[in-house]
């Protein structure tokens, strides 16, 4: 019995070693044909642009071509879903928004067929979009501290316009809500276009748009910035205060998004991706595309965007448990 045992587990060790070192040599020789990158929105998008503008520099580094596949759908459930079932080698990676990985699971997860936490493993932020609460120059709102005031004593006379039910813009507007203590209502248009229409001609007093959509109209004084939602300022409109210090107290929301790869693939390929996105998000031609959409680099090692995903998760799953947001 003993020594037929002790062949079968020097056997099965043989085996496992091989294995590894099977690994360890599949990973070393990374990569050694054509990267695939799913795009969870449609050509021309924030994401598409960005990962585009990212393209040649990976190519260059990784010394692969990189396939990019725009696969839209089912707020990008199916596109992410696609790369939790690839296989975990590196060559195929997706391109996730805020919204499916940390808001789809909250607003319907019977409809997901994924878990963004235990299926796919992160690589990189690659982009935060913040956004603005403005209000149209018809409104006598000029300011946070005001608006608050005004919602607190004429609860039912205020609104705020929104890029559709369950988007990043919908979830901060009712981060505003709970953080000022107010009950403002909530307008959900399809798309930022129509709600900045509808705020330029005063038919709504207020709009969290994304900043490309306002930007020019802020600087020609058609709409009066209040506040952004990143914690910090930002560059595209630097005289615009964080509506953190503004009287709502630690608040950030901003749209983003970033590269995950399927639960499983090797830390080394994990950490030989990383390193290249990090040295294109640092070149001076993807820098300038990726600023024109008023989104901002943001690299991140695959740790500290896991723990993000995580953290962004809790928050915005309380705030949809808390307040009953639905999505579309």
């Amino acid at each position: 019995m003993f020594p037929s045992f002790q062949r079968a587990f020097v056997g099965a060790v043989a085996v496992a070693l091989s294995l590894s070192s099977f690994t360890i040599d599949a990973a070393n020789a990374y990569p050694d044909q054509p990267i695939k990158i799913i795009v969870t929105f449609p050509p021309g998008g924030s994401a598409d642009i960005v990962i585009r503008a990212l393209q040649p520099v990976l190519s260059e580094t990784l010394r692969q071509t990189i396939i990019i596949e725009n696969k839209a759908g089912a707020g990008g459930n199916i596109g992410i879903g696609a790369v939790a079932k690839a296989a975990p080698d590196g060559y195929t990676l997706g391109v996730a928004a805020a919204g499916v990985l940390t808001v789809n699971p909250h607003l319907n997860p019977a409809a997901m067929p994924f878990d963004p936490i235990k299926d796919l493993a992160p690589v990189t932020m690659l982009a935060e979009i913040p956004f603005v609460l403005v209000a149209s120059q018809q409104s006598e709102i000029t300011s946070v501290t005001d608006l608050i005031a005004k919602a607190k004593a004429q609860p039912q006379g205020l609104s705020i316009g929104h890029g559709g039910n369950g988007t990043a813009m919908h979830l901060t507007s009712a981060l505003i809500n709970q953080k000022a203590g107010v009950g403002i209502q909530l307008i959900a248009y399809r798309g930022t276009a129509p709600a900045s229409v509808d705020v330029l001609a005063g038919h709504i007093p207020l709009a969290v748009l994304d900043i490309p959509a306002s930007k020019q109209l802020i600087n020609d004084g058609k709409l009066k910035a209040l506040g952004v939602s990143a914690a910090k300022r930002v560059v595209f409109l630097p005289d615009v205060p964080p509506l953190a210090e503004q009287g709502l107290s630690e608040f950030e929301s901003v749209g983003w998004f970033g590269v995950v790869a399927p639960a499983g693939t090797p830390p080394e390929i994990i950490s030989t991706l990383n390193a290249a996105f990090v040295k294109a998000l640092s070149d001076s031609a993807a820098i300038e595309k990726i600023r024109v959409l008023g989104a901002e680099p943001a690299p991140s090692s695959p740790e500290d965007f896991a723990k993000f995903i995580q953290s962004e998760s809790a928050k915005w799953g309380k705030l949809i448990a808390e307040t009953g947001i639905k999505g579309e």
